[in-house]
């Protein structure tokens, strides 16, 4: 199984995190750094905490509201600018926690395959390992691209299909 690895500040903001989704009953999935850690071993140490869940917007409205109650700073004119985003920006241990808000089939796709990791002595869902390299190609980040087409196992016929899917054809890699 995968294992996420976090430096305390960070592993605090997982923890809250994956436990504040986890009680609104949303399903996730943990992106960036996260899944990052997960797949290529690194030690979660900096940068925001990323995840997509699928929910509804009333449901928008109750993560925020639920995490200002756990601990989570919550700044409603930063969570009001990022209403065009389908964002919620919170914060807790001065680690910032982006929930994406999984309003396409893409991201939506995304949740449904995500695997399974352990953190600590929790279960949490982190990006498949195809889609967290999609998701790097879109941030331009080569170095965790490249790492991650070098995993064992990775199904480059998978992300190429999901190039095309969505108009980047471009992008494709050599399989």
């Amino acid at each position: 199984m995968l294992t996420v690895q976090a430096a305390p500040p960070w592993g605090a903001a997982i923890e809250a995190t994956s436990e504040l989704l986890t009680k609104l009953k949303l399903e996730l999935a943990f992106v960036g750094v996260v899944a990052r850690s997960a797949w290529l071993g690194s030690t979660v140490d900096h940068g925001s905490i990323d995840v997509l869940a699928l929910m509804t917007s009333e449901q928008k409205n109750n993560v925020a509201m639920m995490a200002s109650h756990r601990g989570f700073g919550v700044d409603k004119a930063a969570i009001d600018q990022s209403e065009e985003l389908d964002l919620i920006p919170l914060a807790f241990d001065d680690v910032r926690v982006n929930v994406l808000v999984a309003s396409n089939a893409l991201y939506g796709r995304m949740v449904k395959s995500a695997a399974a990791a352990t953190f600590n002595e929790r279960v949490i869902r982190v990006a498949a390992a195809e889609d967290l390299a999609l998701l790097s190609m879109m941030g331009e980040d080569t170095a965790t691209t490249d790492a991650l087409l070098d995993i064992d196992g990775f199904d480059r016929p998978a992300l190429n299909r999901k190039l095309v899917s969505i108009g980047l054809s471009d992008l494709v890699v050599r399989e």
